[in-house]
Formats: structure tokens, C-alpha cells, sequence
């Protein structure tokens, strides 16, 4: 099987984990490479040389799985390269939360035997498409697993974002942005501004004001095949684009269209794990404090 590792910057406490990994690969039979940028940070902060049979360049397409080995962010940074390709992706936790990881670090060679025995299935995830009607180059932004979001500039006045649905006025959010929201981007930034919970499999999308300036205005779940148009006026003549976190400034006068991408996130998951299990063990689903 070849593996690709994909990762970021880490504290020195998870370097125990990172050789671990690498030794159960080998043990494995594994043929392995690694992101170039990951064999960087190990060789020049810890001075470990991980034994790989190669680097991943540009033909991310020969690897049969990816291993994103970080928190969240590094496995929506592995997604935005390997998505186009159909490559599954393994997250595995080095990280805090690590809602997307499948595997804790304490349970990476269970979660490797149980990947090459077969014992596992991949989820499509559905992503989100931003263009404008003046063509805009969102090159780096154009795509998110999670959520696209539209924001006022720091120390600005709220923006007002005129909304189409399918090319019909549904109303317009006079707020600090908004948020459109895929299934997995239902437990990151929409869920931490009273968003609902989506399953994965969910063919929706949420659109979630961020501090609305009206008490009328509430979250609403479209379909995904819903075309999302924004106009955004602001004071300033611009506001900010988030792409799953990666930030760009963006002026007025243009259409935004968000939309169900033709892309997908391939997400392998393990038989034993459910959406389910994953709300009561990371976000503590349910816990009475008083227990």
C-alpha cells in the first residue's frame, strides 16, 4: 500500500508519536512518502530522518491513502491538496480536538492493522465552490471542506450581505458575516455561533449570521444544490473571504456565488467509530457536570 504523510509543526512531546507511526509503517511493508514540507520541520527541529521511500511531489494520484497527521487544521490543509485526486484521507490526532482525526494518538497501530486488514470505509464529504460573476481569481480560496465565510474588517462597522437563493431575494443580513456551512463545517465555526449539528451523509448546507443585528434573524439549512449569491455593501468598500480559516481581503461591487463543488473530501473512517461517538467523546455530547 503507499502511503502518503502529510503534516505541520509540532511540539517536541509528539515526536514519540510521529516515530512511532513511522516504525508501525514499517513493520507494515508500507511503501511511504512523505510531504516535503513535514520532512523539513522533523529533520531541522528534532533532527529525525524518517525512513520513507520518497517525498510526495505533484503525483499525489499514485498514493492509495493520505495520513494527515495533526489537528484539524492540518487535515483541512491535506484536503485542499489530495481532494481533486479522490484519495482517501486517515486523520490521526497529534493535535488538541481533533474532531476530523479518526485515530487518537494512543491508537495508531490499532487504526493502521485495522487499514490494512480493510477493515474500513470511506465517506464523501461534500465541499463548497466560490466564484464571483467579475471572475475573480479566489485561487488558494475557491474551495472548503468546512465553511466559506463572508466578514467585516477589523475595527469596521458591520457589513450588510444582500442574499439570493437560486436567484430569488431571501433577505439581507445586516451582521458582522456569514457563515455557509457544509455537514463537517456544522462542528467547527457555525456550531461556536449556535449553528444546528448536521449529520455528515446530510445533503445540506447552513447559512449562519455572525451577531445579526436583528432578534428575527436565525439560522436557516438550504439544500446543497442551492446556489448561494451574496452582494456585500460595507463602509469600508471591502471585507474579508475565510476559506476554512485561510483569510483574504475582498472589495465590494461583485456577485459571490457559493456552491456545491464538484469535489469531494474522501474520509476514511473505522468501523467501530459513529458520528455519535464522536459528539459524546470531543464535544463532551450530553455530560451533566454534576455527574
Amino acid at each position: 500500500m503507499r502511503i502518503g504523510i502529510f503534516g505541520s509543526d509540532c511540539k517536541e512531546d509528539k515526536l514519540h508519536v510521529i516515530k512511532g507511526l513511522f516504525y508501525k509503517l514499517k513493520t507494515l511493508n508500507a511503501e511511504v512518502y512523505i510531504q516535503p514540507s513535514f520532512q523539513s520541520f522533523l529533520e531541522q527541529a528534532f533532527g529525525f530522518e524518517p525512513e520513507t521511500d520518497g517525498i510526495v511531489e505533484n503525483n499525489y494520484y499514485t498514493l492509495d491513502i493520505v495520513l494527515s497527521v495533526g489537528g484539524d487544521g492540518t487535515f483541512l490543509r491535506t484536503a485542499m491538496l489530495v481532494n481533486e485526486y479522490d484519495i482517501p484521507i486517515l486523520g490521526i490526532n497529534t493535535g488538541r480536538l481533533g474532531f476530523l482525526a479518526e485515530s487518537g494518538s494512543t491508537q495508531i497501530d490499532d487504526t493502521l492493522d485495522e487499514l490494512f486488514r480493510g477493515e474500513f470505509y470511506v465517506e464523501e464529504r461534500s465541499m463548497l465552490q466560490l466564484r464571483s460573476d467579475k471572475g475573480d481569481d479566489f485561487s488558494g480560496f475557491d474551495l472548503a471542506l468546512n465553511d466559506i465565510a463572508i466578514m467585516k474588517r477589523d475595527n469596521s462597522s458591520m457589513i450588510t450581505i444582500h442574499t439570493y437563493l437560486n436567484g430569488d431575494y431571501f433577505t439581507s443580513y445586516r451582521a458582522d458575516g456569514l457563515v455557509v456551512a457544509t455537514p463537517t463545517g456544522s462542528t467547527a465555526y457555525s456550531m461556536s455561533i449556535n449553528g444546528p449539528l448536521l449529520l455528515p451523509q446530510n445533503h445540506n448546507f447552513i447559512l449562519n449570521p455572525v451577531a445579526p443585528h436583528s432578534l428575527t434573524v436565525r439560522p436557516i439549512i438550504v439544500p446543497d444544490d442551492t446556489k448561494i449569491m451574496l452582494n456585500v455593501e460595507s463602509r469600508s468598500n471591502s471585507f474579508l473571504i475565510a476559506s476554512d480559516g485561510r483569510s483574504q481581503d475582498c472589495s465590494t461591487g461583485k456577485m459571490l456565488i457559493i456552491s456545491k463543488s464538484k469535489n469531494t473530501t474522501r474520509i476514511v473512517k473505522r468501523f467501530n467509530h459513529t458520528f455519535y461517538q464522536t459528539l459524546r467523546e470531543k464535544l463532551m455530547w450530553g455530560r451533566d457536570a454534576r455527574s
